[in-house]
This record gives structure tokens, sequence and C-alpha cells, in this order.
């Protein structure tokens, strides 16, 4: 063999070895691909259920009030009660998607789903109602707010409300058919055959969270730990204006349900399905909004559409205040009008709610199922204690006035974070 054969600088040789000493280059061992579309399809399923828990029931509250002969505050309680229990255990929701992982979390959460709708399909007494909304409302929420968990662990940023803005297509399928299969089903059957669908949604979701390769638990078991890191993160201005401003959206939009169904039925005289055929265009509103979100994210930014929305809400707020001032207005204008105000502030509400969560959660990298599940904690607890609140909010002239004052209290939270320096 030559020696020009035997040098590895050769360029004849197949195989050049690297010089003595030079140890080998490592090779990089490429991670899997997140299955972004399948987690997102769960996610939207759970959201899905979560907020159909509300919608579906909503045509049906003044035959609830009626079957269970409980008053028209009652009736709504239970309604409140729902987003109570959503908002009070989310915190520990988060906290258990960190230590127990993210498929143990949510399987616990629609246990208590399914469960208590099994438990709602037979009751009688607006007691056991009463009891069994906030337990559903408790397996919603753990399932709503560890469903944006593991949405978040693909990534933060704008590409994250592009992502939460789809799941919002998933609450606008609740918003809009759930309450217009609530009309249907108070108009054919008993308003507690709503419960079974949500019992067989609940199992459906179930199974497609055995599907997901989901983020495993950290068994850290240090409580101390959870509540410094949470009280971290609420000294962050820029994850809690803007979540404060979410919830106080979200928070209008509850009190605009708890309403809507008595308003209509009573003011303008509609039946329970032509209530629940609203919900159509209520669903339409609120896709228009989430599809806005989801078109201009990545050129306008998260913050500016959260700006808009606030806006929207605020500016529907304030006509739907005069709409109640105007004397004479016939009974089919001033509905016409309720319904656009109403498409109006869910529009905004669709606009505000993922963007805001987007720029709150963004702002804490480091903890993002616990700043996910503090941010759904806030604005399930803001939600809840104004629903609770709008039970006894009988006035229209009342209620609008409520519903124009938080929605202004958003928008000028998001625009003092536009200008107020960073934190």
């Amino acid at each position: 063999m030559s020696e020009q054969q035997q040098s590895p600088q050769s360029p004849q040789s197949p195989q050049s070895a690297p010089p003595a000493g030079t140890p080998p280059p490592a090779t990089p061992s490429p991670s899997p691909p997140k299955p972004e579309r399948r987690t997102l399809l769960v996610g939207c399923l759970l959201v899905f259920m979560a907020q159909m828990a509300t919608t579906i029931y909503l045509p049906a509250l003044p035959a609830v009030a009626h079957d269970l002969h409980a008053s028209r505050g009652l009736a709504a309680l239970s309604v409140s009660l729902f987003v109570i229990g959503a908002a009070a255990p989310v915190i520990f929701w988060g906290r258990a998607a960190d230590r127990y992982g993210r498929r143990a979390a949510v399987l616990a959460s629609l246990v208590l789903f399914v469960g208590s709708s099994v438990l709602l399909v037979v009751t009688e007494s607006v007691t056991m109602l009463l009891a069994l909304r906030a337990v559903q409302g408790i397996g919603a929420g753990g399932a709503a707010i560890i469903a944006r968990i593991f949405v978040r662990d693909l990534g933060g940023g704008d590409a994250l409300a592009r992502r939460l803005s789809v799941l919002s297509i998933a609450f606008v399928s609740a918003l809009g058919g759930g309450q217009f299969l609530g009309g249907l089903i108070d108009r054919y059957a008993d308003w507690r055959a709503g419960f079974a669908v949500l019992a067989a949604v609940g199992a459906v979701a179930v199974i497609g969270v055995m599907t997901l390769p989901l983020e495993p638990g950290r068994d850290k078991r240090d409580s101390t730990g959870m509540l410094r890191i949470y009280l971290g993160i609420l000294g962050v201005r820029k994850f809690l204006l803007p979540t404060v401003a979410g919830g106080l959206g979200f928070a209008t939009i509850v009190l605009l349900q708890e309403v809507a169904p008595f308003v209509t039925q009573e003011h303008f005289g509609l039946s329970a399905a032509a209530y629940g055929n609203l919900g159509l265009l209520f669903g339409l509103a609120y896709f228009a909004g989430a599809m806005l979100v989801n078109r201009l994210v990545s050129t306008v930014g998260s913050a500016w559409l959260m700006r808009l929305g606030a806006a929207v809400m605020t500016g529907s707020g304030v006509l739907m205040f005069g709409l109640w001032l105007v004397p004479g207005l016939p009974t089919t204008a001033a509905l016409v009008v309720f319904v656009a105000l109403y498409c109006a502030t869910t529009f905004g509400q669709a606009a505000l709610f993922p963007s805001s969560m987007a720029v709150a959660v963004t702002a804490v990298p480091a903890h993002g199922a616990y700043a996910v599940a503090l941010c759904g904690f806030v604005a399930q607890s803001i939600a809840g204690v104004i629903s609770v609140a709008a039970v006894w909010l009988h006035v229209d002239l009342v209620w609008a006035a409520v519903a124009t004052g938080i929605s202004a209290l958003a928008l000028l939270l998001v625009s003092r974070r536009a200008t107020s320096p960073s934190t």
C-alpha cells in the first residue's frame, strides 16, 4: 500500500480519521415532534365540554325554576355556583398537573365532571341541583385549565395566542351550539337530558386524553414552594393586569348569560327554543372574534388585540345601557338592538380573552403550568363573584350599568399596561 493511501489526509480515503486526542463529534438525537394537531383537538373537546355545561342549560332556567319550585334567583344561582366551583380549585389543578402529570390531573377532573353530570340527570331538588352544579364546575374548571396547560406546553408568545384562539373556536361551538341544543331539549324533552349529553361528551374526552403523550409529573411535594411561585407570579405587573382584564371580560359574558334568558323570555316574549336559536348568532360572533385573533395576531400582536376586544366590549356596554333609556322603542326593534349588542360584546370577549391570557402567561416563561392555572383562577374568581351579585340584578338599567362598568375597567387596565413602564 502506498504512503498516499495510508495518509488520513488523502482525498481518496473513504473515511478520514480525526486527529489524535480529538473526541468524536456528538450526534444530537432529534426530539420527536409534538402532536400539536391532536393536542389541540383534545383541548378543544375539553373546552367545549366545560363551556357547554353552562350554555346547554341556559334556555331551561325558567323551566328549572318552575319544575323545582325555586325562585328566579335560586335558578340563576345554579349558574353562579358552577362558575365558582370552576374557579375555586384552579390553582390546585395547576399544582396537580405539575406534580402528578397532565394526564392524571385531567382524568381526575373528568371523573368529577362525568359523575356529577350523571347524578344531575336524576336530581329532583333545588338543593341537590346547586350542590351537584358546584361539583360539576370543579371538574369542568379543572379540565378546561389543564387543556390550556398542555396547549401552553407546545410553546408561548403570539403562537400561544393563535393556539388559544383555536380553543376559542371550541368555546364558540359550545356557546352557540350548546344553547341551540339546550333550546331543542327544553322543547322536546326534559331539561335534565342536557346533563346526559354532558356525561357522554365527558366520556369521549377521557378516551381522547388517553391518546396524548402528555408531560409527566415532577413529584414535587413542597406546598410552600407552590405558594411562593403563585405569589411571585402575582407580583409580575405584566401578568396581573391582562389577567384581571380577561377576568372582567369573562365576568361580563357570564352576567349576560344569567340575565339574557329572563330578559328575552319575560321582556321580549321569546320561547326557550327561540332563545336557544339565538345562541347560533352569539356563536358566530365569538367565532368572528376568535378568527380575528388567529389571523391578525402575528401581524398586530396579542396586546393590540387585547385592547381592541376591551374597547369593543365597553362600547357595546354603553349602547346597551342606553337601550333601556330610550322611551317608546318598539319591542321588535329593542330585541334586534339587544341581540346585536350581545353579539358585539361576545365578539369583543373572543378577542380579549385569548390575547390577554397569552400576554399574561408569556410574561412568566419559567412557570408555564402555574401561570396558566393562576390566570384561569383569577378570571374564574372575578366572574364567579360578579355572577353571584348578578343574581340580584333584576332591573335592566342596573345589570347593564354593571356590565358596562366592568368592561370599562378591563379597558382601563389594558390601556394602562400599554403606557406604564415594564416590570
